[in-house]
């Protein structure tokens, strides 16, 4: 059975909303979604949950949702500059370490992207362990726009035209896009051992959800969240 680790980063020092990660919504912290589909995906697996914070505050709330941990993320990992696949590698390594288990995939679980669920994570899991080829996965949705067909750049003469070249004159011509929603990511560990990891490489597969998905990065987007949880309109979807 495959070991499996699930890492859940949440850092102190957001900028854009101050405390996000566990602002309270719909009734409890923001946190609490995430940690609540981690645990039911881990039931009968050989797989653990890891919080990664540097902030007190957050090891408190994650503490009374059943995921407290002795690691704390370092300095260097919990700034705005450094990628969270350094601060995921770095978790891991620590849980190997007190564990003496050897990780084989992480399953990344974003904050602030909630609208997942069991399902969710087992496909996006599958996407690799299927394929000894893939490194990484990552939950996508269709994109409402398509670079390839209806956007466009500003040159430098100040007109503006079509990006890419606009070589496709329909949408349906147009090569498939997807926007990445943030929500999932799984890592073979071959893919972290490497300086400066990172979530898309070469041989990377997307999974596209059927149902939307979004993070939140702006204060209008707790309110939407708050309201779809609140009039049971993510019920299918979250449970």
């Amino acid at each position: 059975m495959s070991n499996i680790l699930v890492t859940i980063c949440a850092r102190g020092g957001s900028k854009g909303i101050p405390g996000k990660n566990i602002k309270i919504i719909a009734g409890k912290p923001l946190m609490a979604y995430t940690v609540e589909v981690a645990k039911k995906f881990i039931k009968g697996k050989n797989a653990a949950i890891i919080l990664s914070t540097d902030s007190e505050e957050i090891k408190n709330v994650g503490k009374e949702l059943g995921i407290y941990t002795d690691y704390t993320r370092p300095d260097y990992l919990a700034n705005d500059t450094v990628g969270k696949p350094d601060a995921i590698k770095d978790a891991m390594l620590w849980y190997e370490t007190e564990t003496g288990k050897k990780v084989e995939f992480v399953i990344d679980l974003d904050i602030t992207s909630p609208i997942r669920n069991v399902e969710d994570i087992q496909r996006c899991l599958d996407l690799v362990k299927e394929d000894k080829e893939v490194l990484t996965s990552f939950s996508v949705n269709p994109a409402a726009r398509n670079p390839y067909f209806n956007m466009v750049e500003e040159t430098s003469d100040g007109y503006c035209k079509v990006v890419l070249g606009g070589k496709y004159t329909t949408r349906q011509s147009a090569p498939k896009v997807y926007d990445m929603n943030a929500s999932i990511y799984v890592y073979r560990r071959e893919a972290l051992d490497i300086e400066s990891p990172r979530a898309v490489t070469p041989r990377s597969k997307c999974y596209v959800m059927d149902h939307m998905c979004f993070d939140l990065d702006e204060p209008l987007d707790f309110e939407y969240l708050e309201f779809l949880l609140t009039h049971d309109k993510l019920k299918n979807i979250m449970g």
